[in-house]
């Protein structure tokens, strides 16, 4: 088993362990974040994950060749999950989820033993707050261990405000509002903020996951509280406020790193492979001076056959150019639809460079399911968004950048829930408003302008990048305080 690197710098280094859970989308920013602590020689990584991720980790840290990769073995026969399920992507409903994640605490054991065996030793344990066991093993062997969450620090405050207000029962009297809206509750700490009940119950899926899923959260919500320190992959030109109310009422310390898809570098995330088909199709496209919409709904939800079909049947008749990164690949998306739309569409079912596709000068909009790693590469970019909320943490992210900072349009669905049928009219209606209308020019205004705050953020001397110094310098064990090193870079 290979640990951290034998370099001359690795003894004077702090050593910090990081375990993602196993979804992609939970494990992509924690690649971030150890390509941002190798490029500035904070820190040397070991990296945990499991033998059926460890190929797709392997590939995110190419260009951080020195970060030890620790591959755990998954349980076998965990009750709820098909055999080989390695993935959270790979279930295919929320009492699976939970089963899942029962499954992943199984590994346990062979953490701690890894973990002892660490040369050098740990000096800070970064986990998944899904992995709420994690707690133990590093009190267990006196390792300091901060909590990573990859929601906003917006999503974050107002899950413990519901916990606090404890609203939903009075909205689930209240049903509607005298328009036949669905009935709001206005957030007292933030009164221009007003969330439905199905906003405040979407991170427990449906009726009946609600009792395992609020015992799952319950458990998370106590491992974030009893760590020593709050990962938030956001920057503070983008939610200071909320990331100053955290660290006003609540524990442990909140530390805002972000972007972190800034922190990867394209010669990084992109590998020896040559320039993707994908690629070449925008740059046609910018040669062409067409204005691409990128259309990508997320990684965890299984989005109906029906529905992607009202998705399909609502691009071809917004009669606007689309680059549609479709899951799962098999999916048909209706008879005929990629031959009369492939002179302005292009489908594309294998795993893509978001972030990429995101920065280059065609791409205009982005129609998201408003995942906040989806969020955040938008808003790097510079590009607006229509947003189209279906669970967890969605909704909350949703009123964020639609009401707050205006740098999206909404979808909404023809009953004003997450599981009614968005219909063609509707995509069609917000896509052309987006990508053509007052609103999307709005939209963009504001997205471009936290686009460079973004950057700054993470730049010597900005925000997010004093952050990360200041953690390691707090959190880490006191003989490695003096030891950090300079940063050598200023991106």
């Amino acid at each position: 088993m290979a640990f951290a690197s034998s370099s001359t710098e690795s003894h004077v280094l702090p050593h910090i362990a990081i375990f993602p859970f196993m979804a992609k989308g939970h494990t992509i920013p924690l690649i971030q974040l150890v390509h941002h602590l190798h490029r500035r020689r904070l820190a040397t990584v070991t990296f945990f994950t499991t033998h059926g991720n460890a190929a797709f980790v392997r590939e995110g840290l190419s260009g951080a060749d020195d970060t030890a990769i620790v591959e755990l073995v998954f349980p076998a026969d965990v009750s709820g999950v098909p055999p080989g399920v390695e993935s959270a992507e790979a279930v295919t409903s929320m009492a699976s989820f939970v089963a899942f994640a029962h499954g992943v605490s199984l590994l346990q054991p062979q953490l701690e033993a890894s973990l002892a065996a660490m040369e050098p030793p740990a000096s800070l344990l970064v986990a998944d707050a899904f992995l709420y066991w994690t707690n133990e093993s590093a009190a267990t062997l006196g390792v300091p261990k901060v909590s990573f969450f990859g929601i906003s620090a917006f999503a974050q405050v107002m899950r413990e405000l519901r916990i606090s207000h404890d609203p939903c029962p009075a909205l689930q009297l209240a049903d509607v509002d005298g328009d036949g809206n669905p009935a709001t509750f206005t957030v007292p700490e933030f009164p221009h903020i007003k969330l439905t009940l199905e906003d405040l119950m979407a991170p427990f899926g449906d009726p009946s996951s609600v009792a395992p899923m609020m015992e799952l959260d319950s458990k998370l919500g106590k491992a974030i509280v009893e760590s020593h320190g709050l990962i938030v992959n956001t920057f503070q030109g983008l939610e200071k406020p909320y990331m100053e109310f955290w660290n006003k009422h609540y524990r442990p310390t909140a530390w805002a790193i972000g972007p972190l898809c800034l922190s990867q570098t394209a010669s990084s995330s992109s590998g020896d492979a040559g320039r993707p088909s994908w690629m070449e199709w925008l740059d046609e496209k910018a040669a062409a001076g067409r204005a691409v919409l990128y259309v990508a709904l997320g990684t965890l939800a299984a989005i109906p056959e029906v529905q992607l079909k009202e998705v399909a049947d609502g691009l071809e008749r917004a009669e606007v150019d689309f680059i549609w990164a479709v899951r799962p690949d098999n999916i048909d998306l209706g008879a005929g639809f990629e031959e009369r739309t492939k002179d302005r569409g292009l489908v594309v079912r294998e795993w893509v460079d978001q972030l990429g596709i995101l920065q280059h000068q065609s791409v205009r909009g982005f129609l998201s399911h408003c995942g906040w790693n989806s969020v955040l590469e938008s808003v790097a970019a510079g590009v607006p968004l229509a947003v189209w909320p279906m669970h967890a943490d969605q909704p909350f992210n949703a009123a964020f950048v639609v009401d707050e900072l205006k740098i999206a349009v909404r979808v909404h669905t023809s009953d004003r829930t997450m599981r009614g049928l968005a219909t063609t009219e509707e995509i069609s209606e917000v896509v052309r408003k987006l990508m053509l209308g007052e609103a999307g020019i709005e939209a963009a205004k504001n997205v471009a302008g936290l686009s460079v705050l973004a950057v700054e953020s993470v730049l010597k001397g900005g925000s997010s990048w004093k952050s990360v110094e200041e953690m390691i310098s707090e959190l880490c064990a006191p003989n490695m305080h003096a030891n950090v090193e300079p940063s050598k870079e200023e991106s």
